[in-house]
């Protein structure tokens, strides 16, 4: 079986800035390693008489128009509304990246 450690879990849970307790960490490293083996089980299925492909209907650049329902379209105030901080119309969010030093 796959291990995902502890360590793996509290990693992911920072990058998803999701806060999670000891016993949350235990339980999806748990989780997460049995999911892991059980897809590896497709490592097993005999793919060698089998094509490569990435779809398998044949259809290529399918489109529809793009149409607005301007019954479901906020205004800029409306949308702003909830907000605690706008800055010339744009909604201002804390940083997600970090200059670095290099």
């Amino acid at each position: 079986m796959s291990k995902i450690s502890k360590k793996d879990v509290e990693h992911v849970a920072k990058l998803a800035k999701l806060k999670i307790t000891d016993s949350e960490i235990n339980k999806f490293s748990k989780q997460l390693s049995e999911i892991i083996s059980y897809v590896k089980e497709l490592d097993k299925a005999d793919t060698s008489n089998t094509d490569p492909t990435s779809q398998t209907i044949g259809l290529e650049n399918v489109s529809r128009q793009d149409n607005k329902n301007l019954e479901n379209v906020l205004s800029q105030d409306e949308a702003l509304s909830g907000t605690e901080t706008d800055h010339n119309g744009y909604f201002v969010v804390d940083a997600v990246f970090q200059p670095t030093n290099e």
